[in-house]
C-alpha cells in the first residue's frame, strides 16, 4: 500500500490500482454522510480531484494519487457510506484504476513513511 500527503492510499491487485482514503482521513473528517465515486471510463491525471466525500464536518474532494482509468467504481458507498468509516482501508475504498504510469507509484510513500508524516502533522 503507498499513500499521498493528501491521505489517499493506493494499493496494486495485479495491474489494478484500488484507490481510497486513509483512516487518518477517515477520523479527520468525522461521521461520513455522502460519497460521489468517478465515472467508470473516466481518466484522470495524478493530483486530479476525483471522487468527494462529505461527512457531517466537511464536505472534501478526494485527489487520484496515480493517473489511469477508471475500471470500476465502488457504487456500494452510496448506500452506505459510513463504511468509508469502517473501513477506510479495505471495504471503504472508492475506485479502481487502471494505471497509466506504474512509475507514479515510486513517488508514493510507504506505510512507514506515511505514518512518520503523519507524526508531522
Amino acid at each position: 500500500m503507498r499513500f499521498t500527503k493528501d491521505h489517499e492510499w493506493v494499493e496494486m491487485e495485479g495491474d489494478v490500482a484500488i484507490v481510497g482514503i486513509t483512516a487518518y482521513a477517515a477520523e479527520q473528517l468525522g461521521d461520513v454522510v455522502f460519497v460521489e465515486t468517478p465515472e467508470v471510463g473516466k481518466t484522470f491525471k495524478a493530483g486530479d480531484g476525483f471522487a468527494v466525500v462529505e461527512s457531517v464536518k466537511a464536505a472534501s474532494d478526494v485527489y487520484a494519487p496515480v493517473s489511469g482509468e477508471v475500471l470500476e467504481a465502488n457504487t456500494a458507498l452510496g448506500d452506505a457510506p459510513e463504511t468509508v468509516n469502517a473501513a477506510p482501508e479495505a471495504a471503504g475504498w472508492f475506485a479502481k484504476l487502471k494505471l497509466a504510469n506504474p512509475a507514479e507509484l515510486e513517488a508514493l510513500m510507504d506505510r512507514h513513511a506515511y505514518e512518520a508524516y503523519l507524526d508531522t502533522l
